[in-house]
Parts: C-alpha cells; sequence; structure tokens
C-alpha cells in the first residue's frame, strides 16, 4: 500500500524540530524501522513529517561522570559497537544485540525506540532497569524524566505535543554484571517475553539486582518482588530460583495469538532465572535449561 501525501521537513537543529512539530498531525521520523510500515499501511497519517537525521547533535554516546550521555538518534548498530556503553552499560549492549536483524539496527534509533514505546520492544525494560532519565525537549524548553515514569500506557508516553526525546541518560553500572534474555517465536521477531537483569555482588552475596520485563503488560514491568527476593541474598541458584518464581507479581501480560497471559506469566519466571543466573556468572540448573 502507497502512504498518504504527507509533508517533510529536515530541521538542522533541535530548537528546529520543536518549531516543526506545532502542527497538532505532525509526526517525527527517526529511524523509521516502525513509522514507515504504519505509513505504508495508513495506520498512521500525519499532516507533517519531521525528520531528525539532520541533526548531529542527537548522535553519539558522551561520558559525564557518573552517567553516560546517548543521543536520541544514536543507532542500534553505534549503541552496540561503542566501547562506552560496553564498559559501563553492558546490559544496554546485549539488549540491543537482540533488536530484530542488522540492517534494522543499522538504521532503527535507541530514542525512536523509546519513544515508540511498543511493550514487545526490548529497549524500554532495558531503560527501566538501568535507571535511565530521559532528556526531552520542547516549547517550554528542556525537562528530565525517569525511564520507568516516561512509559504510561501501550505505544503511549509522557510525550507532550511538540516535545522531542534528545538524550538518554544511563547511569554508570561497571561494577556489575547483566544478562538480556528473551523468547520469540521466530529469530529476529519481537519478543513474547523479555528479562532484563542487573546484579552487583558482594562477599558472595547479591547486593543489589535490577530486573525489568519485557511485554508483561502494556508498559515495561520492573519486577519489584523479584528485586527484594535477591537484594541480600546469597548468590546461588536455589536463591535466584526462588526469587525468579515471584517474576510475574504485578504484572499484567495479555493473551493473543503468539501465548495465553498464563504462557506469558510461565515465561516470565523462566526467562529471570536464565537471565540472573547468566548475570551471575553461574551455571544454569539443568532444570532452566
Amino acid at each position: 500500500m502507497i502512504p498518504a501525501a504527507v509533508d517533510y521537513t529536515r530541521p538542522s537543529t533541535v530548537e528546529e524540530a520543536v518549531r516543526a512539530l506545532t502542527d497538532e498531525d505532525a509526526k517525527v521520523l527517526a529511524g523509521g524501522q516502525s513509522l514507515i510500515p504504519l505509513l505504508r499501511l495508513r495506520l498512521a497519517a500525519p499532516t507533517v513529517l519531521v525528520d531528525l537525521d539532520g541533526i548531529g547533535d542527537l548522535r553519539g554516546v558522551s561520558d559525564d561522570g557518573d552517567a553516560l550521555v546517548i543521543g536520541s538518534m544514536t543507532t542500534h548498530a553505534s549503541v552496540l559497537a561503542d566501547p562506552l556503553v560496553n564498559r559501563y552499560a553492558p546490559l544496554l549492549a546485549q539488549a540491543t544485540a537482540t533488536v530484530a536483524d542488522r540492517q534494522v539496527r543499522h538504521r532503527g534509533t535507541l530514542g525512536g525506540s523509546l519513544a515508540h514505546a511498543d511493550p514487545a520492544g526490548d529497549l524500554p525494560a532495558v531503560a527501566v532497569a538501568l535507571d535511565a532519565t530521559l532528556e526531552i525537549a520542547g516549547p517550554g524548553g528542556r525537562r528530565t524524566i525517569a525511564a520507568a515514569d516516561f512509559f504510561v500506557d501501550y505505544l503511549t508516553t509522557t510525550l507532550e505535543p511538540g516535545e522531542v526525546l534528545v538524550a538518554v541518560h544511563v547511569p554508570k553500572r561497571e561494577q556489575w554484571s547483566s544478562h538480556y534474555e528473551k523468547f520469540n517465536r521466530v529469530a529476529q521477531g519481537w519478543a513474547l517475553v523479555g528479562v532484563a537483569a542487573a546484579v552487583r555482588r558482594d562477599n558472595g552475596n547479591i547486593a543489589e539486582a535490577r530486573v525489568a520485563l519485557t511485554n508483561m503488560g502494556a508498559t515495561p514491568v520492573r519486577a519489584a518482588a523479584v528485586e527484594a527476593a535477591l537484594t541480600g541474598a546469597p548468590a546461588s541458584p536455589a536463591t535466584v530460583r526462588a526469587a525468579a518464581a515471584h517474576a510475574a507479581e504485578g504484572a499484567n501480560p495479555t493473551g493473543d495469538l503468539s501465548a495465553s497471559a498464563e504462557y506469558r506469566g510461565h515465561l516470565a519466571r523462566v526467562l529471570t532465572e536464565r537471565a540472573v543466573i547468566a548475570a551471575l556468572g553461574m551455571e544454569r540448573p539443568a532444570h532452566a535449561a
């Protein structure tokens, strides 16, 4: 199908982009990997496309002391290859490596993935698990919001008309270990369920834990019960298995043609155990294979 007619503008600064978005039917074009299919199917019909590809300031990764600052137009491939990300936020690199295929990773962007807010997308849950902060520019200036508060419903964020996601601030986790585990029906497909896990060990115990779930609700789900069960406990397979049993608590998975809600709950428990075991660098028990 051919998209409906639409005006197109390619600003060179964030300020120009914000002004271009004053049209209430304007739509941001980042990597286009989610938007273009919607346009072709006429499931989206904006009057103006505001292409952010010409704003160089929105690309790249920089070290800001306690955090990394990643421009919203940084492609998945660039995130995956960046030495700062791999050193200080390896969970982001691990999850990014599972996003679709190489072609998508070379065009798709971190900011586009987060702003699209698909609950089956891998990176929103990672942003929540890493306690990332999102920087947003709009007509009233700039503001920041925690990733946990950014996602409000299915394909819906706190972005207001005229606002643009410009950067993602990711706290450094150099002393942490992490793993992203997902289950999909076909290679390069959307996750039926995914688990982003990060842990910090201290003298044989789990000092801190961060666990967030993909596709277990309309927004990323922080597995608070799992984190509470892990924190302060011995770093052992038995501990992890007991904690993972709480993975679906507080989640609200939906059923569809790919999986029932009950099956997604089962996957959350199994994948949480796998993800935390891998993050701790332990051998996976036979029952978790």
